[in-house]
């Protein structure tokens, strides 16, 4: 019985001293890139989320006046998203201006720049019957107050009285930022090129909606899922 136990306790010596294989470490699962957190700045004056070579590209032409692009907004939101950070859908907004108003929020949210646009514009979207409901209840008197001020100086007080200025700020966008974003000519210009290059293609009211670079008949996001899916998304 000793002689085993001190055999026994030989071997267990020999197998701890020895060289010992370490087991192999558990590789790493390389995590899938989130595309939804690449925005740039396209050529044609939007904003692109998403992978540039994806297979379906959306692009939305809308008024951050018009309460449908409210809507598609909020319905397309959580599963649009997912399309876009796997990789096989890109979203590119382009905005349409309908109005001076319009052009006060479009200006106010582009102000924040391509990394802060989307969640901008959701914010404006968001709150759109709140602001819209207080620019829409002006008196006589303010909106005649309007007319003898400077275009940006008039720009700025529709973004005050509705509220615009508020909604920029939680974007991160300081007070003084938005009215010197409102008073910028180049920005200005870009949203009429925007305009001009939208009438060219058939655009005539928000949301308009093309399909690698095919206008599709969609107006909200229950008729333009199936046709992304179609496509490939």
């Amino acid at each position: 019985m000793i002689r085993l136990l001190v055999a026994a306790m030989a071997a267990w010596a020999t197998l701890a001293s020895g060289p010992s294989v370490a087991a192999s470490p558990a590789k790493k699962a390389v995590a899938a890139r989130d595309w939804a957190k690449t925005v740039v700045a396209t050529p044609q004056g939007g904003f692109r989320m998403g992978n540039p070579a994806a297979k379906v590209k959306l692009v939305e032409y809308g008024s951050l006046t018009c309460p449908h692009c409210a809507d598609f907004s909020r319905s397309s939101a959580a599963p649009m998203a997912a399309m876009v950070r796997s990789g096989k859908l890109s979203f590119e907004f382009r905005n349409y201006v309908l109005n001076a108003v319009d052009i006060t929020a479009s200006l106010i949210a582009r102000c924040a720049g391509p990394g802060k646009f989307f969640p901008a514009i959701e914010r404006v979207y968001a709150a759109q019957p709140r602001w819209m409901a207080r620019l829409e209840a002006m008196t006589p008197a303010q909106e005649k107050s309007l007319q003898a001020l400077s275009p940006a100086e008039r720009l700025g007080r529709i973004a005050d009285i509705g509220g615009l200025t508020q909604i920029g700020a939680e974007s991160g966008i300081a007070a003084q930022q938005s009215k010197k974003c409102l008073a910028d000519e180049a920005a200005l210009k870009r949203l009429a090129g925007m305009y001009e290059a939208a009438t060219a293609l058939g655009v005539e009211g928000t949301p308009t909606f093309f399909i690698n670079g095919s206008k599709v008949h969609a107006h909200g996001w229950s008729e333009l899922e199936p046709l992304i899916r179609k496509a490939g998304g």
